[in-house]
């Protein structure tokens, strides 16, 4: 079944496909205002903007695959991407990523049972001078140790 996208949604990527010379240039905004609405790009969204911008449903996917900004699966209220490049691991990311396995009793890639936390890496958040650091959803922590890591979850409601 697929899903019933809003007028809004509908009226919002007609706009932004009016921008570009080519359709195929809208797909990473277009992409994000899908999820935008529906929480994630799946593969119904797949076929629907793939039907917007005149591609085929796997030239979606392998852009909605490559960025971590788009998520293929419905994630958790609070998605924590822990940076584990060169800059954050070598200040201790990978203490930081074990501490927070630990702490919600997850692994890379999952989700809390109760549907609040997804954990997630990345290769960069862009932030090396504030090494290690880690972003809950659009948020950006830096120089994060377990005591950060506290205090940042417990603001979290």
């Amino acid at each position: 079944m697929s899903p019933a996208y809003s007028p809004g949604l509908l009226r919002k990527i007609d706009e932004l496909i009016g921008r570009y010379p080519k359709k195929e240039a809208a797909l990473l905004p277009v992409l994000r205002l899908v999820q935008d609405e529906v929480g994630c790009i799946g593969p119904e969204e797949e076929k629907f903007v793939a039907g917007l911008l005149d591609l085929k449903p796997m030239r979606v996917r392998e852009v909605a695959t490559f960025y971590t900004m788009i998520l293929t699966r419905p994630q958790g209220r609070y998605h924590i991407q822990v940076c584990h490049n060169l800059s954050c691991t070598l200040l201790g990311a990978t203490t930081v990523l074990d501490y927070l396995k630990d702490r919600l009793g997850i692994g890379v890639g999952e989700t809390t049972p109760d549907g609040k936390f997804t954990l997630s890496t990345v290769e960069c958040l862009g932030a090396c001078e504030m090494a290690p650091c880690l972003m809950v959803n659009s948020d950006y922590h830096g120089r994060v140790d377990r005591q950060r890591i506290d205090e940042i979850l417990a603001g979290l409601k």
